[in-house]
């Protein structure tokens, strides 16, 4: 459901100042970009992309959302369904065989696109074996039968090879293991990276010989802005013409800007604490129950997020596929205290709590409520937020008690997330239930939607009710930007096609 406001105007000695301030500015950035009407857009994200290597990073959403601008997929989505990209087609003549025809295009340096490029492409996905490397774990063998037909064989039906491969971004297979290549990755999407500068900025140009439509505008600034009230400032005073993700008490402020729209949607990102089942008490399903009971998530969200968040029943958004409505956890904070005195810890624990500065507007408040819920049962908790780097290295590493973090499943499938994170293979978080991987494989074979959603509906019953991570908050999106910004829509993912943007 989208909701549009436009903002009204402000007081006449802030509109004196805002105009000011625009006047400065609209030749640096913003504000249209530059003089004479030219279709330029500064762009300040929620988050900055750490890097542009989006095979490295590919669950990333800041590296995901950017990597979209400069380079391709094979299949993307469009409602839920997988849909050609650099494939133009493909069919399975096998349960175990699946051949995409792939379209004739160049790369932005001049050089062809090939079925090389492809297969080189998926083979370093498996070879970094990353976060969605499992999502290939039957594939067999790829080949290159010509320059624009790919085959990939299985092991086994693999139903969701289309879904997963829209993860999969598309560079040159003589240089994608090259690390100055992902310093201005070359790719065949609708913009050029024309220059990147760590933690500061990326400069896209347009790709003139894009095989889609090619975009209106001729560049767009995406620049480094962590401070909300800095985005803010910057969108009244013209210095950019769009942010995403304003904080809930921060909206009556976007509101009061005269010139700029905001506007609210649905979304895949969620909110969840991971458990590290590692830890002994954490693999006690009695330990992580109680931590759920323990935490008054309605009053939480209605006092940070208001209408921008709303509590999850279920491991999954509502609006994924897949994802069934299940029995939310009450808020019950002696059941809580009865579940840890039956599990042996009448006198408390202690743990470490890490999550990303980043994560999610107002996230440090929201942590600081869930900690303070956890200590009213006893559950002591010593809190780390760090830069998303520092994060990412201790959460791969699984060196964490409690992780709190913003996920999203990119896909829109039930499978992206379910199949990738809590089977016994991919061991993201020390638990393993072979029962739970019996489902999410009939859910990952089958090539029936009626099957693939019974499956992943009663996988998602059990993760819940054993409560194997505390899922918390979906989350919605919102993105504020200038009047004279036209047809920017932001997706479920959070992602803008810049590409179908334009300044009036």
């Amino acid at each position: 459901m989208l909701l549009r406001r436009k903002g009204v105007a402000g007081a006449a000695s802030a509109a004196v100042i805002a105009l000011l301030a625009a006047g400065c500015t609209a030749t640096s950035g913003g504000d249209g970009g530059g003089e004479d009407g030219a279709q330029e857009l500064t762009f300040a994200p929620n988050a900055f992309p750490q890097a542009l290597d989006a095979q490295y990073y590919p669950t990333e959403l800041a590296v995901f959302n950017i990597s979209h601008q400069f380079m391709d997929t094979l299949v993307t989505f469009e409602d839920g369904e997988a849909v050609p990209a650099l494939a133009e087609d493909w069919d399975n003549p096998d349960d175990n065989t699946w051949v995409f025809n792939l379209r004739e295009t160049t790369f932005s340096d001049g050089e062809d696109f090939t079925a090389e490029d492809a297969k080189a492409s998926i083979e370093r996905i498996l070879e970094l074996d990353g976060p969605i490397a499992p999502l290939f774990s039957k594939v067999d063998e790829i080949t290159a039968d010509d320059d624009h037909t790919l085959t990939i064989t299985t092991t086994s039906p693999l139903g969701n090879l289309a879904n997963s491969l829209s993860m999969v971004f598309i560079g040159q297979a003589d240089k994608i293991e090259d690390d100055d290549y992902w310093t201005e990755p070359i790719g065949t999407g609708p913009f050029i990276v024309e220059s990147y500068t760590a933690d500061d900025r990326i400069e896209l140009v347009r790709n003139d010989d894009y095989w889609g439509e090619a975009p209106e505008l001729e560049k767009v600034e995406v620049v480094n802005m962590p401070e909300v009230s800095s985005r803010i400032t910057a969108l009244q005073s013209g210095e950019i013409d769009a942010t995403t993700d304003i904080p809930p008490d921060q909206v009556s402020s976007v509101e009061e800007i005269d010139d700029v729209t905001f506007e609210t949607d649905d979304s895949y990102k969620y909110l969840v604490t991971w458990f590290n089942h590692e830890n002994e008490a954490l693999d006690d399903t009695r330990v992580r129950q109680a931590l759920t009971y323990a935490v008054d998530i309605d009053s939480l969200l209605e006092n940070l997020y208001q209408d921008s968040a709303s509590p999850m029943v279920g491991p999954l958004n509502a609006a994924v596929f897949g994802a069934p409505e299940l029995e939310d956890h009450p808020y019950d904070p002696e059941k809580a205290k009865e579940l840890l005195e039956e599990a042996g810890y009448e006198d408390g624990l202690e743990f470490e709590m890490i999550w990303p500065n980043d994560a999610a507007p107002n996230v440090r408040s929201f942590a600081q409520g869930v900690i303070s819920d956890w200590e009213e049962i006893g559950v002591d908790i010593e809190p780390f937020e760090l830069e998303r780097a520092q994060w990412t290295d201790r959460f791969d590493g699984k060196d964490y008690d409690l992780s709190l973090f913003e996920n999203v499943t990119t896909t829109g499938d039930a499978g992206f997330t379910l199949g990738r994170l809590y089977t016994c293979d991919a061991d993201r978080m020390g638990y393993c239930d072979e029962d739970l991987d019996d489902l999410l494989q009939e859910g990952e074979e089958s090539v029936e939607q009626d099957e693939r959603e019974t499956a992943y509906e009663d996988a998602s019953q059990i993760l819940w009710e054993d409560a194997v991570s505390f899922w918390m908050a979906e989350l919605n999106n919102s993105i504020a930007y200038k009047d004279n910004v036209q047809n920017i829509q932001i997706q479920p993912t959070e992602l803008i096609d810049f590409s179908e943007v334009s300044i009036n």
